[in-house]
């Protein structure tokens, strides 16, 4: 088998659930910075598949902060744009559950995991039943927003709702990020995650189309913007009291 298809058949061992593991692991192999050093002005430069995993989750996290502020809001009784709430829930389920979780979490990284030596090995199967608890309080999320309006009851719950999700998913994704990320990352050559970092960008367009992420975080924006959160300096923290 020559190198090419060993590679690919690695890759395709790691969507079926089985260890992605290399036999190049001393391959020297240029880096992103390199690559992308090569690269003409007018080019796009290359975006690595743990960076692209961390990124999304960076889209993620500005939504669950659209759940947070929006979840006080409804504690004190203020109006709050159900549709944008709605549009919100809807990103989340496409980018974050369908997509990010299933397509590339769920199908290449848990299974590569699993046969990891060390504490990450022991994450996917918790991590998995955040990502099904997830998936329940956002069919919750999505029915209760589908409404015109919210009573005070109905509006208690959902921002019940937003604060538990968006604590497990910070939790979540910052464990990720430090732990099950890193150690994935290790247990590939370079050349690997240069091939997935590739089939990443391929479903990625497939799912979103050529320009996908910068599209996402377009909605994002406009999601932030309709509900009044776009302007960054407003969640700035206030001066702290005197120690003294």
């Amino acid at each position: 088998m020559t190198g090419t298809s060993t590679r690919r058949a690695i890759l395709l061992a790691a969507a079926s659930g089985a260890a992605v593991f290399s036999p190049w692991a001393n391959a020297t192999v240029q880096d992103d910075s390199q690559r992308n050093e090569d690269r003409g002005p007018g080019e796009a430069k290359d975006v690595g598949s743990v960076e692209d995993l961390m990124r999304e989750h960076g889209v993620l996290r500005r939504i669950l902060l659209v759940y947070q502020q929006s979840a006080g809001k409804l504690l004190h009784g203020d109006t709050v744009d159900l549709g944008a709430l709605n549009r919100a829930a809807r990103l989340f389920r496409s980018f974050g559950e369908d997509y990010h979780e299933k397509m590339l979490e769920e199908a290449f990284i848990f299974p590569a995991l699993r046969k990891v030596r060390g504490p990450a090995a022991s994450y996917p199967d918790v991590l998995i039943s955040q990502h099904h608890r997830g998936r329940q309080i956002t069919d919750y999320i999505i029915d209760v927003t589908a409404r015109h309006k919210l009573g005070s009851s109905r509006g208690t719950a959902l921002a019940h709702a937003f604060d538990g999700f968006a604590l497990m998913y910070h939790n979540h994704a910052a464990r990720e990020d430090t732990l099950v990320f890193p150690a994935w990352k290790q247990a590939l050559a370079e050349r690997d995650l240069d091939e997935i970092g590739d089939k990443f960008e391929d479903i990625e367009q497939q799912q979103f189309g050529k320009e996908g992420f910068d599209t996402i975080v377009e909605q994002v924006g406009a999601i932030e913007n309709a509900l009044g959160y776009a302007d960054l300096s407003q969640f700035t923290a206030p001066t702290p009291p005197s120690a003294t």
